[in-house]
C-alpha cells in the first residue's frame, strides 16, 4: 500500500499499514487520510495546501454550501466528485444518497462509471470497508451500496431531479461539477435558465441537512458560479466560496508539488498553446472576446451623485420603445442620466434601475411621465425618443401632455456602430455607471452581439450620442479635459 507520506508520520503509518482497525477508524474520520489510503495511487505529487483546504470543506458539516472554482488538473474533479461521494457514505457522514449532477448524461455516465470502478475494483478499499456487490441496482445513472443502504446517482442538468428519493431519503449530497460551458453562458437567457434550474430544481432536490458543492471554472461574469459568489459575499446566501488558479497574486505555484519552477509552467503553458485557454482555464481569469465592443474592464462606477448643481447641465432620459407584449418581443427601455461638467471634465452619471420590461402603450406614457417628473423633483425633464414608426405619436402625446420629448435620428447608422461612437467615453471614464442597479444594462454592453436582448443599449447610446452632438468639445486622452 502506497501513502503519501507528507501528511502522516512514519509511526502512523506502519499502523494504518498494518493494523484494520486503526486504518478504517482514521479513513472514516477523515476524507483526506481516506483519500491517501484507498486512492493512493492518484497521488502522484505532494499534497498542496489549496488541495487540504478542499479536503476540509467536504468534512465540514456546518457548511452546507461550497463554491470551488479551480485550474484545470488541479483535481477539484478527483477529489469532490470521485472521492468524496464514496467517504461520505463510508465514512463517519454516513450520507444515504449521493446526487452528482453534470451539464450531459455522457458526463454523468462517466463519472458513474469511474465510481463503480473503485468499489469493484479497488481490492483494499473491498476488503476494509466493503462488500459493494454488483446488483440489479447498478445501472449506467445509479449504484446502491445494500450494506450501507445508501445510493449513489448521476444526473445531467437536461434530466427532472423533482421529487427523487432513495426510499425515505432525500438527497442529502448534491455535487455539481462542470454545469456550465462556453455555449451556455452566452447568453444571459441560457445563463438565467441555469440559475433557474438550480435554485428551482436542484436545492429544494435536498433536505434541511444537505450539503450542495458547486465545482467549475469562470467562464463568464454573469455565471452562475459568479451569481453564487455574489449573493455568498452579499450576504444573501450562506456558503464559501473558494478560488484556486495555478498561480497566486505573487506568481508563485499553487502547487508547488507538481509545478515547482518557472520552467514547469512554461512547459504546461507552452503545452496548451492557446493564451485564452491559458489564461481561463488556468489562471481563472474571464478574458474578453476580441470581438466585444465594450471590454468589461472599461467600465467605471461611482459612489455617490453629485449634489452641486451649478455643475449640472442636464437630465436625460433615452426611451427605446417595443411595440409587442409577446414573450418572444423586445422590451421598452428607459435608461436615464444626469449630466455634470466637474473640474472641466464631462462626466454623465447613469441612474440606477433602469426601466426594461414590456408593457403596452398606455403604460409606456404613464412610466416616461413618471420618470420625467421624478428626476426633476417634481419639473419635468427631457425625454429622448427614437423618431421611427409609432413612436412619433408616442412623442406627439408627450408634447402635448407638456413634457419635453425630442426625437432621436438614427441617421442610417446600425446599433453596433451607435455603441462604438460611445466606447471612448466608457473607456475614459467620462461614463459613469452605478455599483449596484445597472448590472443588465452592463451585460447588454459588454456582450453586445451575443446577448439575445439589447434594448437597454439601444437607449444609452441615445443618450450619449445626443450629448455628442449638442456639446462641441474635444477630449484630452491624458487629462480627460473637457473644453466648450
Amino acid at each position: 500500500m502506497n501513502i503519501n507520506t507528507n501528511i502522516m508520520d512514519q509511526t502512523l503509518i506502519k499502523k494504518i499499514i498494518n493494523d484494520r482497525k486503526v486504518r478504517v477508524a482514521i479513513a472514516r474520520q477523515s476524507h483526506l487520510w481516506f483519500f491517501n489510503i484507498y486512492f493512493s495511487n492518484y497521488v502522484i505529487n505532494e499534497t498542496a495546501p489549496f488541495q487540504k483546504e478542499m479536503f476540509n470543506l467536504t468534512e465540514n458539516e456546518l457548511n452546507k454550501l461550497a463554491v470551488i472554482v479551480a485550474f484545470r488538473g488541479s483535481a477539484k474533479s478527483t477529489i469532490m466528485t470521485m472521492s468524496y461521494p464514496i467517504w461520505s457514505i463510508l465514512g463517519n457522514q454516513q450520507k444515504k444518497f449521493v446526487l452528482i449532477i453534470s451539464q450531459t448524461q455522457e458526463q454523468a455516465r462517466l463519472h458513474l462509471k469511474n465510481l463503480k470502478n473503485e468499489l469493484e475494483r479497488n481490492k483494499l478499499l473491498k476488503t476494509d470497508l466493503g462488500p459493494f456487490e454488483e446488483n440489479d441496482d447498478w445501472r449506467s445513472y445509479s449504484l446502491v451500496i445494500p450494506k450501507y443502504n445508501a445510493r449513489i446517482t448521476a444526473a445531467s442538468i437536461e434530466q427532472s431531479i423533482r421529487g427523487i428519493r432513495h426510499g425515505e431519503h432525500r438527497p442529502d449530497l448534491i455535487i455539481c461539477d462542470d454545469i456550465e460551458d462556453l455555449n451556455s453562458v452566452k447568453t444571459r437567457e441560457s445563463r438565467d435558465k441555469t440559475h433557474q434550474w438550480l435554485r428551482g430544481d436542484v436545492i429544494p432536490a435536498g433536505d434541511k441537512n444537505t450539503k450542495i458543492v458547486l465545482v467549475g471554472n469562470l467562464l463568464h461574469e454573469d455565471s452562475v458560479l459568479m451569481r453564487l459568489k455574489q449573493d455568498i459575499d452579499e450576504g444573501r446566501l450562506a456558503g464559501i466560496y473558494k478560488r484556486y488558479p495555478l498561480l497566486d497574486e505573487n506568481n508563485q505555484s499553487l502547487w508547488p508539488g507538481k509545478y515547482n519552477t518557472v520552467k514547469d509552467i512554461e512547459i504546461l503553458k507552452h503545452t496548451i498553446g492557446d493564451e485564452i485557454a491559458w489564461q481561463r482555464e488556468f489562471l481563472l481569469r474571464i478574458v474578453p472576446n476580441t470581438n466585444r465592443v465594450v471590454q468589461s474592464d472599461w467600465i467605471n462606477y461611482y459612489e455617490h451623485l453629485s449634489e452641486n448643481k451649478n455643475e449640472l447641465l442636464c437630465v436625460l432620459t433615452g426611451i427605446d420603445l417595443a411595440i409587442a407584449e409577446k414573450d418572444s418581443s423586445d422590451y421598452t427601455s428607459m435608461v436615464s442620466a444626469r449630466v455634470y461638467i466637474h473640474n472641466n471634465k464631462l462626466c454623465i452619471y447613469i441612474l440606477p434601475n433602469p426601466v426594461n420590461e414590456r408593457m403596452d402603450f398606455a403604460k409606456q406614457l404613464e412610466k416616461a411621465k413618471f420618470l420625467s417628473k421624478s428626476l426633476g423633483d417634481g419639473y419635468p425633464t427631457r425625454l429622448l425618443v427614437e423618431d421611427v414608426g409609432y413612436q412619433k405619436v408616442f412623442i406627439q402625446q408627450l408634447q402635448k401632455d407638456g413634457f419635453p420629448a425630442e426625437s432621436f435620428h438614427l441617421e442610417g447608422r446600425d446599433k453596433r456602430s451607435r455603441l462604438m461612437s460611445t466606447t471612448h467615453l466608457i473607456q475614459l471614464g467620462n461614463v459613469l455607471f452605478p455599483k449596484h442597479g445597472a448590472e443588465k444594462l452592463i451585460e447588454q454592453l459588454v456582450g453586445f452581439g451575443v446577448e439575445k436582448h439589447d434594448d437597454l443599449v439601444d437607449a444609452f447610446t441615445m443618450i450619449i450620442l445626443q450629448i455628442l452632438k449638442e456639446r462641441p468639445y474635444e477630449i484630452d486622452v491624458k487629462t480627460l479635459v473637457f473644453s466648450v
